[in-house]
């Protein structure tokens, strides 16, 4: 239980080990803006994982609103890519809501660097 991710690299047929990824928890605020408050930053182990594990244990996590950001584009260059200035994906934001904290919420994202997918994983 608990919140995780994993990112595979789908042009290379890897983990995304490298890449470097933040965690924000957002709200809304009366004028439908929205606010992202940083949780923490980590980059991705050889597997593609958090190398801390879970972001959040069962214990911690919280029902809410959370934003994910993949930093694509960095992680491609350093795999010796050429990309095009402005790369088309620079950084992959995802934002997503937990309802359940009894539930596990994993965040896979599939990525290339023209293309992405993401779901709720278990």
């Amino acid at each position: 239980m608990g919140l995780s991710t994993h990112v595979l690299d789908t042009m290379h047929g890897t983990p995304a080990g490298g890449m470097k990824v933040a965690l924000y928890t957002t709200t809304r605020d009366n004028s439908a803006s929205v606010q992202a408050l940083l949780v923490k930053s980590f980059v991705l182990d050889d597997d593609g994982r958090n190398p801390d594990g879970l972001l959040y244990d069962s214990a911690t996590l919280q029902a809410g609103t959370y934003r994910l950001v993949f930093d694509v584009a960095d992680y491609f260059r350093s795999r010796s890519v050429a990309l095009p200035e402005p790369p088309f994906l620079d950084q992959v934001t995802l934002d997503f809501g937990v309802a359940d904290t009894r539930q596990h919420y994993h965040v896979p994202l599939l990525v290339s660097p023209w293309s992405y997918s993401t779901y709720r994983g278990s």
